[in-house]
């Protein structure tokens, strides 16, 4: 709660204004800290933990040092090629680096807001949302991990006649589920892998909740659109595909599954955050790469779209 006035806060990293992903028509998405998912590919490696992140841009770094002097964990690092890194697992996340940081190399990401200060954000492109059938949708990171906060911003855009929607790794206790579903218009649910096994190896757990979920979500009445980012060498095989179609089809109230190319555009955040990025150089996914398996999808009788 926020002292001040004892209203509601959570912790967000971005509000992403006329956005044309994440649901239908013009949106505004609000992007929520924190996930219980580790995913390899993550391109919002900034999300995933509740606390905010320093993010050190070096490209903007004046070598002045002051953010080095002043660090009282001595989590700044320099290399042999004179590059400033931060340590992640030294920081203490005190911002006395970015308070004197003369070029805006260092910026600290996640900010506390109010349900009021994210709503009044929401509101102020109502217009945009009527004329193109958009709304509002969460995510993350993963939005019920701040499950009251998400509550009370799908009420209130639900109050202002705002469609809501919501992204989702769905590894989440179910009651969660049952407070947020009456304020949902759609949920984006990503289905990462079918192989148990494979899941927790690329994502840090099973998809046994994932799974489970899902199920439940297809006897709730609440719209459904499955989500597959397709990653090089992890799930972009014909028979990774045939798995999640037959799955999907055996739940019988899904009609869309969507197809995520892999994209490198994360890959500088981790750099910024003092973070290894595991898939290097791995190159990223263009539409005619998952084609075949957007055949595939069809075949099955699938609405099918490639991109969020």
């Amino acid at each position: 709660m926020n002292a001040k006035n004892q209203e509601l806060t959570g912790w967000v990293f971005n509000i992403q204004r006329y956005s044309l992903h994440d649901g239908p028509g013009i949106r505004t998405t609000v992007f929520l800290k924190g996930c219980p998912l580790h995913c390899l590919w993550c391109s919002n490696p900034e999300s995933q933990r509740l606390k905010p992140h320093i993010f050190f841009d070096n490209d903007r770094c004046i070598r002045c040092d002051a953010c080095i002097t002043t660090c009282p964990a001595d989590a700044i690092l320099v290399n042999a090629d004179g590059i400033r890194r931060i340590q992640a697992e030294s920081c203490n996340l005190c911002g006395l680096c970015v308070e004197v940081c003369y070029s805006g190399a260092l910026e600290q990401i996640g900010r506390e807001m109010t349900i009021s200060d994210v709503l009044t954000d929401i509101k102020a492109d109502q217009p945009f949302y009527d004329h193109s059938n958009g709304g509002m949708t969460l995510s993350g990171g993963e939005p019920m991990l701040q499950s009251q906060f998400s509550q009370k911003l799908l009420q209130g855009s639900k109050a202002m006649g705002i469609h809501t929607a919501m992204e989702t790794c769905g590894f989440v206790k179910w009651d969660l589920w049952e407070s947020l579903l009456p304020h949902l218009d759609l949920v984006l649910y990503d289905l990462k892998e079918m192989d148990s096994e494979r899941h927790k190896h690329w994502t840090g757990v099973s998809n046994d909740l994932v799974l489970d979920n899902l199920r439940r979500l297809a006897k709730s009445g609440v719209l459904v659109i499955v989500r597959r980012p397709v990653i090089p060498g992890y799930n972009d095989s014909i028979d990774s595909i045939h798995q999640l179609a037959r799955f999907v089809s055996d739940l019988g109230a899904i009609e869309e599954i969507d197809l995520l190319p892999y994209h490198r555009f994360g890959k500088g955040k981790y750099e910024s955050l003092g973070q290894e990025y595991v898939l290097g150089n791995q190159p990223s996914l263009e539409h005619a790469d998952v084609n075949h398996l957007r055949e595939i999808l069809l075949s099955y009788g699938f609405r099918v779209k490639i991109g969020g």
